[in-house]
């Protein structure tokens, strides 16, 4: 992993964590934002501006990739890349919990 993507995306946002995750299976956008809602709750509804330009830029750094249309929909799939960012992010995210746990 070169050091832009690392900077770019170490850590990560939440935004950019939900749509790797997501994407560990193919889907398109509006499929992206409907899991995200699910699995948040609700709390988190990422909006079509921040979802398309997240996948956008993502795509451009290699992170993610076009699989298909369907339905005039651009169906994504994540990347050996963006496997690798995300799990350096999962181990992070496990790393500020385990130190939370124990400072309690």
């Amino acid at each position: 992993m070169d050091a832009h993507i690392k900077k770019v995306y170490v850590p990560m946002t939440e935004t950019g964590f939900y749509i790797l995750l997501c994407l560990k299976e193919p889907d398109h956008g509006y499929g992206i934002v409907q899991k995200v809602k699910e699995l948040t709750n609700g709390d988190i509804v990422l909006a079509p501006g921040t979802m398309y330009g997240s996948l956008s830029k993502m795509e451009k750094d290699g992170l993610i990739c076009f699989q298909r249309a369907e339905d005039k929909r651009k169906i994504y799939l994540i990347t050996d890349l963006g496997k690798e960012v995300l799990e350096i992010e999962m181990q992070r995210i496990d790393r500020l919990y385990r130190n939370m746990k124990e400072m309690r």
